[in-house]
């Protein structure tokens, strides 16, 4: 069982929440929606911890900054959905499943409608987003053996070695171009199962402004629902 241990540490005026995880060979900063600043290392030496925070201030801050100056968007249970980076009413047709789901609910409570919200989204990544790999592994001229579809905290998608795609239901949040160059991401992995340089040329070779994208992405504006974080 893979042992790890949270607390709260405090850095200067900022509240860093610390994960202790022994396995880990790295260690890893990031500022989750809600301005929360998350430290993961499989150190607990307070010489390690306050000389890594001190190196990345400056990072931790400027992310912290651009949450200030980009606020939560309301979006209204049963009344909105977010789809490729638009709000849109309940009662546009690509919404028409989750209609359905909501209808069928006995108990409306905010947990059971947002599990509808959440098999809307795996719904109709089936449909959309099967059509967008199958284009680009088509034009790319590489085969995967299985398409999956899954809700994830902290990934958009993955690829193993037996050459099964998965990809996060919530993509379809983020608009079409951040989702085509995610599924080229994945494809790409295909043949190099890494992040090297021939990778991200190969990227590039399919989808133009791949640096750009993935930027866009990486600062995604943060959405939620009736003051609760809704993940994108």
């Amino acid at each position: 069982m893979i042992q790890l241990h949270t607390s709260e540490i405090n850095f200067k005026d900022l509240s860093i929440t610390h994960v202790h995880k022994k396995a880990l060979k790295n260690s890893y900063i990031s500022v989750t929606d809600g301005a929360k600043v998350i430290l993961k290392t499989s150190s607990t030496s307070k010489l390690y911890i306050e000389t890594l925070l001190t190196k990345k201030e400056n990072w931790i801050r400027k992310q912290l900054k651009k949450q200030e100056q980009n606020p939560p968007r309301e979006i209204n249970l049963e009344d909105e959905v977010l789809l490729f980076g638009e709000l849109y009413s309940i009662d546009v047709k690509d919404a028409e499943i989750l209609r359905n789901f909501l209808s069928r609910l006995r108990k409306p409570t905010k947990e059971n409608i947002l599990r509808c919200y959440d098999n809307f989204y795996k719904e109709y990544a089936k449909s959309y987003l099967t059509k967008r790999v199958e284009h680009y592994s088509n034009i790319m001229n590489l085969k995967f053996s299985e398409l999956r579809f899954k809700k994830m905290k902290s990934r958009w998608g993955s690829c193993n070695s037996l050459r099964v795609i998965t990809l996060n239901t919530n993509l379809l949040k983020l608009h079409k171009e951040q989702i085509d160059y995610v599924v080229v991401h994945e494809l790409a992995h295909l043949v190099h199962m890494n992040h090297s340089k021939a990778f991200h040329s190969l990227v590039e070779t399919y989808f133009s402004n791949s640096l750009r994208v993935r930027k866009d992405i990486r600062e995604r504006r943060v959405y939620s629902i009736d003051a609760s974080k809704y993940p994108l």
